[in-house]
């Protein structure tokens, strides 16, 4: 009888070992329909950044994801401080971070980082990655130039003053030169490398178009950080509902954007439902320059009283919140616009006649969507709702030019009347409302296509002022007030449809543990742990 106490007590023992032996791995299931590009600058808008950007490649600034009762800021990141020239504010100066390595041994050093940005910035570079470049210009359009002062130092100049910039260089990611090298000096090689970053995950296994596998680095820079988790596994399903499945089945541990008439089902049956607040807008840019009917402030503006925002977030199952502006208007910089954005279709259907529409003729434009993707939450049924809300509150008729992910962030980058527009005068992609340099790239006027994001040609006088004043300000008064006012212009003169702001929603095995959700559309996974 011992023996066989003895015999049991040892195969437990032996069980519980096997199980400790087990890789603690994460599988994701993301929104994107591709698995975003593995080059060290993903494609697929921020979601790519969020899963194939930050975990394994960083920047000289990263966001400080740690806190969930307070918008992300920024924190040090490969450069341990930065400063403006007070005696020249359009010069930066970073330090960078001494005795840290890429994946594959690398040295990081200015080097490092001058090559990085010749990637980036310089056409005829032999590193020079166009993908990879259209993204970062994009990102980042106001850098005139860059340099190495010593080993450790690197000076930046921007074309404009920018109180703001160190908010931009968060999206340089750092690749390993070696990498280059080691793919034959072919990009496309480099990606199925892959290729070493600096970051708490290495990329260890890619397959086109089905998954990419993140791998703990050990020898991270910073040993408070690292990973958690052996491996994560991160896999592209754009529908919900495929989503869904996926989670219920156990064959992924957390999926993003679960479908909101899921949620209940899926908290009782112990799953981990995520939401909160967080600086993110889902609306509809709209042309104004031009032929376009959207050129009338009085149309813009009436679109803003004809959405029936309170019926879309319960359509949604409360995981989104009404947008009446870029910003909330809990946000202390949302100022005090003379419109304050309701749903009150009489006050629409005054200012659309007010504008030359009517019964007889009604305001008709199409509109881009997309079929999923970063931050685009539900955008069929969203949008079907849209098109249904506006027809029968305020008599609009839209259409709607349906594309793919990645064709639509090209459309925003695209001028009036592009062939890739396809006649559309309106364009539904999300973006993040984190920082005055997310607004720079939208609404100011040098920041048209090619240059910027502002799709809709929107040209502000007062806001062009008030945006000057937050770029020069030395004080945080300064730098508020002047966010306010130029805050203000973009709700009274309104360049977009205001919609909703997600509230990031996500689902989670009861076994994934230590999430903190931010508040930010990044998120940390290095404290996630599987159990």
């Amino acid at each position: 009888m011992r023996l066989t106490f003895l015999a049991a007590g040892l195969a437990v023992l032996l069980a519980t070992a096997a199980h400790a032996q087990q890789p603690r791995v994460l599988r994701i299931a993301m929104t994107a329909a591709d698995v975003p590009t593995t080059t060290g600058m993903p494609n697929n808008g921020f979601e790519g950044m969020r899963f194939l950007g930050y975990p394994v490649f960083e920047a000289l600034t990263l966001w400080d994801l740690s806190r969930a009762d307070q918008p992300a800021g920024l924190r040090p990141g490969l450069a341990e401080s930065w400063e403006q020239d007070p005696a020249d504010p359009q010069n930066w100066i970073f330090r960078l971070r001494q005795g840290v390595t890429f994946h594959d041994g690398t040295p990081f050093n200015a080097d490092a980082v001058i090559w990085n940005m010749d990637r980036f910035f310089r056409n005829d570079s032999p590193q020079f990655e166009a993908a990879g470049s259209a993204i970062s210009r994009a990102r980042v359009p106001i850098l005139e130039s860059y340099r190495k002062i010593d080993d450790r130092t690197i000076g930046m100049r921007t074309n404009r003053v920018a109180s703001y910039f160190p908010y931009m260089v968060v999206y340089l990611l750092m690749t390993s030169p070696q990498s280059f090298e080691q793919g034959g000096r072919d990009w496309a090689r480099v990606a199925a490398l892959p290729p070493a970053g600096t970051g708490p995950f290495r990329l260890s296994r890619f397959v086109p178009r089905t998954s990419a596998e993140l791998t703990r680095h050990d020898g991270y820079w910073d040993r408070n950080r690292i990973a958690r988790l052996d491996r994560i596994v991160l896999l592209p399903m754009p529908e919900a509902t495929t989503r869904l499945a996926a989670l219920r089945s156990g064959q992924v541990d957390w999926i993003e954007v679960p479908p909101p008439d899921g949620i209940a089902s899926l908290r009782a049956a112990g799953f981990n439902i995520t939401t909160g607040s967080y600086p993110h807008v889902w609306p509809w840019m709209l042309q104004t320059g031009g032929d376009s009917p959207l050129a009338d402030v009085r149309v813009r503006q009436a679109l803003n009283y004809c959405v029936d925002r309170a019926g879309l977030v319960t359509f949604l199952n409360g995981t989104a919140e009404p947008s009446v502006g870029w910003l909330k208007p809990s946000d202390p910089n949302f100022g005090n616009p003379q419109n304050r954005y309701s749903f009150d279709p009489a006050r629409g259907r005054r200012l659309l006649a007010e504008a030359g529409f009517n019964a007889q003729r009604p305001l008709s434009f199409k509109v881009m969507i997309s079929t999923s993707g970063s931050g685009q939450m539900l955008p069929l049924p969203m949008n079907e709702y849209m098109q249904q809300n506006l027809r029968e509150a305020c008599g609009v008729n839209v259409t709607f030019e349906v594309t793919e992910w990645n064709t639509l962030l090209g459309a925003t980058r695209a001028p009036p009347g592009a062939p890739l527009l396809a006649g559309s005068q309106a364009l539904n992609p999300s973006s993040p409302s984190s920082d005055p340099s997310v607004a720079a790239r939208y609404f100011l006027q040098a920041f048209v296509p090619p240059n910027g994001f502002n799709w809709p040609q929107w040209r502000d006088e007062q806001f062009e002022a008030a945006f000057g004043r937050l770029e020069r300000a030395r004080t945080p008064a300064e730098f508020n007030a002047a966010y306010a006012q130029a805050h203000e212009r973009i709700v009274d003169n309104p360049p977009w449809l205001f919609i909703v702001h997600d509230l990031n929603p996500r689902a989670m095995s009861r076994r994934v543990r230590g999430f903190t959700s931010a508040q930010s559309w990044f998120q940390d996974l290095v404290t996630v742990e599987v159990q």
